[in-house]
C-alpha cells in the first residue's frame, strides 16, 4: 500500500508519470516535458466534448498551468490526465540535439 497526493492505493508503489512543464503553442498545441525527461507535443484539438469546449477559446487554452503533474486549466475546472497526453503524443527532439 502507499500513499500518492493524499491518495491511500493498494498495490505497490510505481513512478507514476508526471507533466514537469507544459508550453501552450498557437493551433492548440502544447509542448510538454514529462518527469522521463522527455518533450513531446500534444495536439489538444483531440480533446472532445462538453467538458473540453472551453478550450476553443484561444485564451484559456493558453492559460494553463502544471499541478501535481498534471495540466489544468480554468482553476483546475479541466484537466487531462498524463498518461493520456503521453499516449496521444509525439517525440520532440530538443533544440540542442538538433545542433
Amino acid at each position: 500500500m502507499f500513499e500518492e497526493n493524499r491518495i491511500l492505493y493498494a498495490d505497490s508503489s510505481k513512478e507514476l508519470l508526471k507533466i514537469q512543464d507544459a508550453k501552450p503553442l498557437d493551433d492548440m498545441m502544447m509542448l510538454l516535458t514529462f518527469s522521463t525527461g522527455e518533450q513531446r507535443l500534444f495536439d489538444a484539438t483531440i480533446l472532445n466534448g462538453p467538458a473540453f469546449a472551453p478550450l476553443s477559446d484561444e485564451k484559456i487554452f493558453k492559460d494553463c498551468k502544471v499541478v501535481d503533474g498534471i495540466v489544468t486549466w480554468m482553476d483546475e475546472d479541466i484537466d487531462c490526465a498524463p498518461e493520456y497526453m503521453y499516449e496521444h503524443s509525439y517525440a520532440y527532439p530538443a533544440l540542442q540535439s538538433a545542433i
